[in-house]
């Protein structure tokens, strides 16, 4: 009987055979990786030195960020170690550990930045009753059901993938392990799986997104009838980091799910698939951190401690 068993390691294909191209992107990923790393480490960093960071907002912010942590570091390292070395390998266990891993970080992303958008909604719509409704129990709450709902939205599908039979080709067209060219390798019936796919993906995308817009419909409503200008602005202004990464990561979801819908086009597939997953958790630190005036405060604060503490160092030495 055929068993996934027959098969114990898998090629991944990656971006190119192209070797001046395969140099040209291990910098980029490794530069991007790198940008990413250090951003979104520095921002759980401040929120968690600095007294005015302590709320309810960066507290998902340190979340979230943690999370894109998590998320670019469970594909990009893999592909950068087969550009550096030439091995394509991946056993069968560490492919699927690799897409269970990259599908539970991003989908608790969606579910996170919906979190957001309540609490936004909250600040703005009922200031008044922010610090009782947002209190600490709630916020911890609300990122342990981000989890627990992706988690119960993704494991049939993982169920169904871990009965997957591979007896006939090993090779991947990815840079890493993708449910869709595993699936064209499979030589037993996918039709269910896939089925569970695209109710489970758009499940995910319409709950989330319907959450965020009703948020924001509330959220603008409430600032055009502030009385000022200048309020207006103000307000406009504080949560349009929180709209930009937004649009940045249901962007790429649509374009990419457009794309497998309306054709066969794994080149692009794959391409969009490395800017979600290098240059989002890259980008979505300095959104924050550019655009909000206590997070650049609180990294400010926290240079000059370390300058100050250097140069007493020195003074004593």
């Amino acid at each position: 009987m055929r068993n996934h068993t027959a098969i114990t390691t898998f090629i991944l294909l990656g971006l190119t055979d192209d070797p001046k191209l395969k140099i040209l992107t291990f910098i980029f990923l490794f530069i991007t990786y790198m940008l990413s790393i250090i951003g979104n480490l520095t921002i759980i960093l401040l929120i968690l030195v600095d007294s005015h960071l302590k709320t309810a907002m960066y507290y998902f912010l340190q979340n979230f960020s943690f999370l894109e942590v998590l998320f670019t570091s469970a594909c990009i390292p893999r592909y950068l170690y087969c550009l550096s070395t030439g091995d394509r390998t991946i056993t069968y266990n560490a492919c699927i550990c690799q897409l269970f891993s990259i599908n539970l970080f991003g989908v608790t992303e969606f579910f996170l930045l919906t979190t957001m958008s309540y609490d936004w909604y909250v600040a703005i719509c009922k200031p008044l009753y922010y610090v009782t409704i947002m209190n600490h129990r709630v916020c911890k709450m609300l990122v342990f059901c981000s989890w627990m709902v992706t988690l119960l939205l993704i494991s049939p599908v993982f169920i169904l993938l871990l009965g997957l039979e591979f007896c006939n080709s090993n090779a991947i067209d990815h840079f890493g392990c993708d449910a869709n060219p595993l699936m064209k390798i499979a030589c037993s019936d996918t039709w269910l799986m896939e089925q569970m796919v695209i109710v489970c993906s758009v499940l995910i995308f319409i709950i989330t997104l319907a959450c965020v817009v009703l948020s924001y419909v509330y959220i603008i409503r409430t600032i055009l009838r502030f009385p000022s200008a200048q309020q207006r602005k103000k307000a406009f202004s504080t949560c349009s980091s929180h709209m930009i990464v937004l649009s940045i990561s249901y962007g790429s979801c649509i374009f990419i799910y457009m794309k497998l819908s309306s054709e066969d086009d794994m080149t692009m597939n794959k391409g969009m698939s490395v800017l979600n997953t290098s240059i989002s958790p890259m980008l979505n630190p300095f959104i924050y951190t550019l655009r909000n005036k206590q997070v650049k405060q609180a990294f400010n604060d926290l240079v000059k401690q370390l300058y100050s503490s250097q140069g007493t160092r020195s003074i004593f030495k």
